[in-house]
């Protein structure tokens, strides 16, 4: 039923921005857990991610969503060591 929702006809096939969206729900579930230090791990998967998308995968939706990801991250990050922008 979800395959004939969403027309898909072939097999999965495996890309690397799958494995990147894993790492930044992991990421966000961390951050809720833990708290806004590790928001690094956030922001190292988004540079990847920006590093990638300019280089190989040459995406404008990918790179828009790794931008916003560490402008994101970045925000946690001045928020735990600054109390603030």
């Amino acid at each position: 039923m979800i395959k004939k929702f969403f027309r898909i006809t072939e097999p999965y096939k495996f890309e690397w921005n799958d494995l990147r969206c894993a790492g930044m729900v992991i990421n966000v579930i961390l951050i809720m857990c833990f708290g806004l230090s590790i928001s690094w791990l956030g922001l190292g998967i988004a540079v990847v991610g920006i590093i990638r998308d300019l280089t190989t995968d040459r995406r404008v939706s990918g790179l828009i969503m790794h931008i916003s990801s560490a402008i994101l991250n970045i925000y946690f990050l001045c928020l735990l060591y600054n109390g603030g922008i």
